[in-house]
């Protein structure tokens, strides 16, 4: 079933990127948004691609991956609520990593000119959003930090060779 107006409004304040956000931005954001229905397997964005946008999971569910090896590595699987790609909006270095639509989904795509917008309009509301999606940003490296942690431990050889290339 589909949000409408309100519905979609109170969906995205339950998301910790607009957490603390008003209705009259969020409903700015909605309008200016693209929505983006995908079937499940179809490609949101690949490694190495240059984009100015993020994504929000309105529904269904997101593959989150990375080529290692020629194989492709399983990082994340994201539903509902959970945001995607936000870190071109902040180094426009090309994608960490692809997307693929693991189900049936439906996205809200928030591009840099949209935030723009937002800027324009309220620039206290503005700052909110931009310290949400580096809060975001920060957990999701705490989380990788972990990950790593866990991961076996590299030889005393091999980290004096990764030193040399620094």
């Amino acid at each position: 079933m589909k949000a409408s107006g309100l519905e979609r409004v109170h969906m995205l304040q339950g998301v910790p990127t607009f957490g603390g956000i008003n209705d009259a931005v969020l409903s700015y954001l909605l309008k200016e948004s693209r929505t983006i229905n995908l079937s499940a397997g179809t490609l949101i964005f690949s490694e190495g691609e240059y984009t100015a946008s993020m994504f929000i999971v309105e529904d269904g569910e997101v593959a989150i991956y990375k080529q290692k090896e020629g194989r492709n590595c399983i990082m994340a699987v994201l539903g509902e609520g959970d945001c995607l790609g936000e870190m071109a909006l902040f180094d426009y270095m090309p994608r960490s990593a692809s997307a693929v639509a693991k189900t049936d989904c439906r996205l809200i795509e928030i591009t840099s000119q949209n935030l723009y917008g937002v800027y324009q309009m309220d620039m206290e509301q503005f700052a909110l959003i931009q310290m949400n999606l580096g809060r975001e940003i920060a957990r999701r490296l705490r989380k990788a930090d972990e990950h790593c942690v866990r991961c076996p431990l590299r030889t005393d050889s091999e980290i004096k060779t990764f030193r040399q290339y620094q």
